[in-house]
């Protein structure tokens, strides 16, 4: 055995980082599955009825319609797919300058199903479109999770707002994530982003929260050289602003 057989503290730290990770990641994923599984089923539909509808149809104008609906549906299905793949699979620690409102844009198609289905009514408001020397799938996996918990607040629909800002000041591209929700209470809040700390209770299938969401999300953060904050009132709702620096030392910008 020669010594690069061997993990140092530092790597084999890393490693089991970069697994934490990963796991949450798929997590997410398998949070999302029924929904886009059954958004899935809706395209197959409409593809097979409009083939069917364009195939009965001698009139080239009604063809033509039918043509443009599979074209649709098919682009549809085409986002959601690679959207999802690229979510699960990015593992990659490298960074990119990175359209921060693209991000979100991104996973608001991996969640919207998800969203409609729980009647959670999704408002963004885009003040700028900054640039950010970030790992966009880090980011993207921060997001997913917000988004996630949002719509878990609230059990009887409500509404999300997201809103991206461009802080010239600080030099920093702002997110921020409130829902209208069930809100956190006041002794919870300092514990929130602690490892294996989750205010979710059992599903009907008896499925909690991990505690680990957050507590992921404040690492990648932290890693990015940002910075977290919440705001909450009981029976109101939560805010989580994430403030992430657009350039650091390593951009090559």
């Amino acid at each position: 055995m020669t010594t690069e057989d061997v993990l140092s503290p530092v790597n084999e730290t890393e490693a089991l980082r970069q697994q934490l990770l990963q796991a949450q990641r798929l997590t997410s994923v398998g949070e999302l599955a029924s929904s886009i599984a059954h958004e899935f089923n809706n395209i197959l539909t409409t593809i097979l009825n409009s083939a069917k509808l364009g195939g009965r149809n001698q009139d080239p104008a009604e063809k033509q319609l039918a043509f443009e609906r599979i074209m649709k549906a098919g682009q549809r299905a085409a986002a959601i797919a690679s959207g999802m793949l690229g979510f699960a699979r990015k593992s990659a620690t490298l960074r990119q300058h990175c359209d921060i409102v693209r991000l979100v844009e991104e996973v608001l198609i991996l969640t919207e199903k998800d969203l409609a289905k729980n009647r959670v009514h999704v408002e963004t408001k885009f003040h700028a479109r900054p640039v950010a020397w970030v790992v966009s799938g880090q980011i993207e996996q921060i997001l997913v999770n917000l988004v996630l918990n949002a719509r878990q607040a609230m059990p009887n629909g409500g509404r999300l707002k997201i809103e991206v800002r461009d802080n010239v000041d600080t030099e920093t591209a702002e997110i921020k994530v409130s829902d209208t929700g069930l809100g956190i209470a006041p002794d919870q809040l300092r514990q929130i982003f602690e490892p294996f700390f989750t205010t979710k209770k059992p599903d009907e299938y008896g499925r909690g929260g991990t505690g680990l969401g957050l507590s992921v999300c404040r690492q990648i953060i932290e890693q990015h050289h940002g910075r977290i904050r919440v705001e909450s009132v009981v029976g109101k709702g939560s805010t989580f602003t994430v403030k992430l620096p657009k350039r650091l030392t390593d951009d090559p910008a």
